[in-house]
């Protein structure tokens, strides 16, 4: 199976930025959308099943034009779990669930801490949804987290760490909670195969800072240990130029 992640800053932008096209190009079993900004009744979802995603699921936040998240899928899956179940988090639909059999795909969005109450809201979603994935994980093992979680987990992940060191996103309470959610049963599948600096998923729009590569790592697809073994390949598209984020791609076997 092959599952591409790509938080798309606003799926209708995305669309008129030729997203379709290289969506067919890529043609991923499963593709999980974040930040699409738009309500399901907002969307043709014609366009989606010409291009052979027939099946796809779309989790909006209450507020329009604001967060939400989606799945697109080849092949019908047994499941769709949308949100999940926790008040706090599930108005900005930040979390959306697709089973394929024993295996699940999630399309996850973290909140980012723009400002302190924001800061808050992510410290308290990263802790609540911490307590469901303990909990999912014993009923669910075979499961993969892919999406933006708005946290770079070491130096290496960000172009300038120094500078940074006191930025959302690089705080050290949320890099140890990247840690320690590792530590808690999942594996980065990018760093399993690609040891090397300088591989980022988001540039800020400012200061030419995609043509000068000073990007953060923010976009990752967690899978969970029992998946170990049929990880075959996690890479960065990097040429995908329709968001300030580019895709993820993660291939199992």
């Amino acid at each position: 199976m092959k599952i591409v992640s790509y938080n798309v800053n606003g799926i209708r932008a995305a669309l008129k930025k030729g997203f379709i096209q290289w969506l067919q190009s890529v043609d991923p079993d499963v593709i999980c959308l974040q930040e699409i900004k738009a309500q399901e009744d907002q969307l043709d979802l014609a366009v989606f099943e010409e291009a052979g995603y027939a099946h796809n699921y779309w989790y909006s936040a209450q507020k329009k034009g604001y967060s939400g998240v989606a799945i697109l899928s080849k092949s019908k899956p047994d499941h769709i779990e949308f949100g999940t179940g926790i008040q706090t988090m599930d108005f900005e639909g930040r979390n959306l669930r697709a089973d394929f059999g024993d295996l699940s795909v999630m399309s996850m969005y973290l909140p980012s801490g723009t400002n302190l109450a924001r800061l808050d809201f992510k410290l308290n979603y990263m802790a609540e949804i911490q307590e469901y994935f303990n909990d999912l994980r014993k009923k669910r093992p075979n499961l993969i987290v892919l999406g933006d979680y708005n946290i770079c987990h070491e130096a290496i992940d960000i172009h300038d760490p120094v500078r940074n060191k006191n930025v959302s996103g690089f705080l050290p309470v949320e890099r140890e909670w990247i840690g320690d959610f590792m530590k808690n049963g999942f594996i980065d599948s990018f760093r399993h195969f690609n040891k090397e600096p300088d591989n980022y998923t988001w540039w800020s729009y400012r200061a030419n800072a995609r043509n000068n590569n000073k990007g953060w790592r923010l976009d990752y697809g967690m899978v969970s240990e029992p998946l170990k073994d049929r990880l075959k390949r996690s890479v960065i598209l990097s040429d995908a130029k329709h968001s300030d984020h580019c895709p993820i791609l993660v291939e199992l076997g």
